[in-house]
């Protein structure tokens, strides 16, 4: 199976055009919020915070995910959404045999989502791997989570 988060590259540009009108609008009616506190220094760093931790919450949610189970092997990317098709950075790439898995689980929080893979290297060990999967709509979730499953059934079959 594979599948990716490839289609909502297009909403994220639009929350960055948002984000920089926003900061602009902010801007221009600076004095509008001038009651918020008495110091205007206070109010514009206040302003200039709270856009700066938004801009880095929809910068650190959005990220490319790539699944894709065909073949012996499983792979599965993440990388950053913006810039990717000209800089690798943000890049986190797993590629691993499908007996080598040994368990998964999706963590759900409240404006985050991740697979967490823990797979055995060749020594014996168990490595957790983690995965941002907030933008991968519901559906491709549960069809990951369906092949995820069938391998560890797999896997347990094969050990005994």
């Amino acid at each position: 199976m594979r599948t990716n988060n490839d289609k909502v590259r297009n909403v994220i540009i639009s929350v960055y055009f948002v984000l920089i009108v926003l900061a602009i609008l902010m801007a221009t009616i600076f004095k509008a919020f001038s009651d918020l506190t008495a110091n205007p220094l206070l109010t514009f760093f206040i302003l200039v915070f709270g856009f700066a931790a938004l801009f880095f919450i929809v910068h650190y949610i959005s990220k490319y995910f790539e699944y894709d189970s065909d073949g012996l092997k499983v792979v599965v990317t993440n990388k950053g959404l913006l810039l990717s098709d000209y800089f690798n950075y943000r890049e986190h790439t797993i590629e691993f045999y499908k007996d080598r898995l040994a368990s998964y689980k999706f963590n759900n929080y409240l404006v985050y989502k991740e697979l967490v893979l823990y797979v055995k290297s060749s020594s014996g060990h168990i490595k957790k791997e983690r995965f941002n999967v907030t933008l991968v709509s519901r559906k491709k979730r549960k069809y990951i989570r369906q092949s995820l499953r069938k391998m560890i059934k797999e896997n347990r079959k094969s050990k005994d």
